[in-house]
């Protein structure tokens, strides 16, 4: 089944659909999506990062929930398949999923189902309308990057910081010297560097084109990404798609604060929900690189307003300074989905 989740569009699949062997489940949506590459011709991937997503669904046997969702990168142009991520944009189309195959049976006018995050081994309730016992796809709820109203799902999320790295900020400091460049290294829910724009020589205020052809600038924070990804944990990051690295600077519109996000190596067109859920918990930790362009008084309502290219997306982020380190307390996100087709997916032989 492929479906819209969020501003991000993928694959949605049964395990049991799939091989068990990981290499040999990787080879199949390689060939899916008709990647390695760049305009994923032969298959159903869209040519972007975005549209280059796969999601494995099955029943959980946890007592903490519902079902397991695995989340897939699958690279556009290489031979690649990363789990080394989540992404909070299918996790909003995945508890529909599992209703619509028979995982889950759902009744009265809202269902809220409990996603098991195997890449982040934590746990998210996703909460939507059912009607008849189908999920709803229609609504008035809008997000910026998706060009109709749809359903309202909301995300909220429970102990997802330090799941990829062990810890909300895996180096211990709020702030850490990067070739020269102040940053934040912070995992609440999506492993991400936070820099401010000016310290690499752009405005903030480019398209995610400009900023592709870059080479300088591209090339100043692949070295960036590298040298993070042993900071925070990672190892050696080289063919992972984390960490994601965001250049923020004041809000020019109505936001809080500005982005533009590369997931590593292209500019994203909006911003990943939980790299967003990460960029504004950051905004929070005073004497941060984002909380310096943050808009004064942000966040006293719990609210974070982030503006991207395509518009802005706004996180539901509680922090406690007081301890050592702060502690998130609260994280979540209203997104959208929706069903686009239901049918057989035909790769190229293996």
């Amino acid at each position: 089944m492929v479906m819209r989740g969020g501003t991000s569009k993928g694959a949605f699949f049964l395990s049991d659909d799939l091989p068990a062997d990981p290499e040999e489940r990787d080879a199949l949506l390689l060939a899916v999506m008709g990647s390695p590459d760049v305009r994923q011709i032969d298959g159903i991937g869209g040519a972007t990062p975005l549209t280059s997503k796969v999601a494995v669904i099955n029943r959980s046997v946890r007592s903490d929930a519902d079902i397991d969702y695995l989340f897939l990168q699958v690279s556009v142009d290489q031979a690649l398949v990363s789990d080394r991520q989540n992404c909070g944009n299918l996790l909003a189309a995945a508890a529909q999923f599992a209703v619509e195959r028979g995982l889950i049976v759902v009744t009265g006018a809202h269902e809220s189902v409990r996603v098991y995050m195997s890449n982040t081994d934590s746990v998210a309730t996703s909460t939507f309308p059912v009607k008849n016992g189908v999920p709803v796809y229609v609504g008035t709820t809008a997000i910026d990057g998706v060009p109709r109203p749809a359903a309202r799902v909301q995300l909220d999320f429970a102990n997802i910081a330090g799941g990829s790295c062990g810890a909300l900020l895996p180096t211990g400091s709020t702030v850490d010297q990067i070739d020269g460049v102040a940053a934040t290294m912070i995992d609440n829910g999506m492993p991400v560097v936070v820099m401010q724009s000016t310290d690499l020589g752009i405005t903030g205020a480019e398209s995610p084109v400009q900023l592709d052809r870059n080479d300088a600038l591209r090339a100043r924070l692949e070295s960036i990404r590298l040298q993070a990804g042993h900071l925070m944990g990672l190892g050696d990051v080289t063919e992972a798609t984390v960490p994601k690295l965001t250049m923020v600077s004041s809000a020019r519109g109505h936001g809080d604060l500005s982005t533009r996000t590369f997931i590593p190596h292209r500019c994203h067109e909006a911003i990943g929900v939980l790299g967003a859920v990460s960029v504004a918990t950051a905004s929070l930790l005073p004497g941060s690189p984002a909380a310096d362009v943050l808009r004064k008084g942000a966040g006293l309502d719990g609210m974070i307003i982030c503006e991207h290219p395509a518009g802005s997306f706004t996180a539901a982020v509680e922090i406690d300074t007081s301890t050592d380190p702060p502690t998130a307390r609260r994280s979540g996100i209203v997104r959208t989905a929706r069903k686009l087709m239901d049918g057989v997916v035909f790769p190229t032989s293996l």
